[in-house]
């Protein structure tokens, strides 16, 4: 896998300790770059600290819990913290959920905890890192890492919901940034078997045009080249479908209840 040089960059991602989000860390770090991750689990975490530093990198865990209305604040100063402030940010995070959670069962609790990971952290985290970059003036891009159900429902409204937000807020950043040096960008995931996402993959693979699920990787090395400033750097403000030609395909399902 050949990789983008990030050599003096400091980068952030959430939602690090499994799937899309770790493989990003991972590659990340052998990219050069002093990496801060967080995610759930510390057994996952320090696994990764070892791999990535086995490989030659630079990276270091930091808790956060950004389920809550205030908590990526305190997050976000500890991890600047360990290397600095940041210019590469990756917003991975998202609460663990069902396959089907109906409009008539989703609770408050569970609405609040995904609309504040996905939706107030990925915002407030991308601003603050944005600004910092902007008062520094130096560059930087982010990415959301959002889904194909943010336009296309799947009986998981809080999810499909903040999704959809995030797709509008990586519009909303470049806009307000892109004069600016800072670029923003999705991708939007498609069948990645793992952390989240549990199907039936040999039922699935029959609805994809490449005829397999994804892996960790297949979205790593897209949101690198987002990343770089080299290989992405008249890119803002879009979001990439990485989903082997899933959306291509035309389900209709009625809704669970």
């Amino acid at each position: 896998m050949s990789l983008p040089d990030f050599s003096g960059q400091t980068a952030l991602v959430t939602g690090a300790t499994s799937g899309i989000g770790r493989a990003t860390a991972l590659a990340l770090a052998k990219a050069g770059a002093q990496t801060v991750f967080t995610g759930i689990g510390e057994a996952a975490a320090t696994a990764l600290e070892g791999e990535i530093a086995a490989a030659g990198g630079e990276a270091q865990f930091v808790a956060g819990d950004l389920a809550g209305r205030d908590g990526w604040k305190s997050f976000l100063a500890a991890a600047e913290a360990v290397y600095g402030p940041f210019s590469r940010f990756v917003h991975a995070a998202s609460p663990p959920r069902p396959e089907s959670q109906t409009v008539r069962a989703v609770t408050e609790d569970e609405w609040d905890a995904m609309v504040n990971t996905n939706l107030r952290a990925g915002f407030f985290l991308s601003r603050a890192i944005a600004e910092g970059l902007v008062a520094r003036r130096e560059t930087g891009a982010i990415v959301i890492v959002t889904s194909l159900h943010a336009d296309s429902p799947r009986n998981l409204p809080h999810y499909s919901a903040s999704k959809a937000g995030q797709t509008m807020i990586v519009k909303e950043l470049a806009r307000a940034y892109g004069g600016q040096g800072v670029r923003a960008n999705g991708v939007a995931p498609g069948a990645i078997p793992g952390g989240g996402f549990k199907a039936d993959v040999s039922t699935l693979e029959k609805r994809i045009a490449m005829g397999r699920t994804g892996t960790p990787d297949d979205l790593a090395v897209p949101i690198l080249t987002l990343l770089s400033d080299r290989l992405s750097a008249y890119v803002t403000g879009t979001t990439l479908a990485v989903d082997g030609g899933l959306a291509l395909y035309n389900w209709i399902d009625r809704p669970v209840y």
